[in-house]
């Protein structure tokens, strides 16, 4: 029960690490673009 317990919340890490990791890699594509954007002005 209690290895069961460690192998979920080791789970969770995982996924919350790589969901984590997309998103921010996401929004520094989207802030790049904005100053693509503006120095095209």
């Amino acid at each position: 029960m209690k290895n069961m317990f460690w192998l979920i919340i080791a789970a969770l890490f995982l996924t919350t690490s790589v969901l984590g990791c997309n998103m921010f890699r996401g929004a520094g594509k989207d802030i790049s673009n904005a100053g693509d954007a503006i120095q095209n002005r």
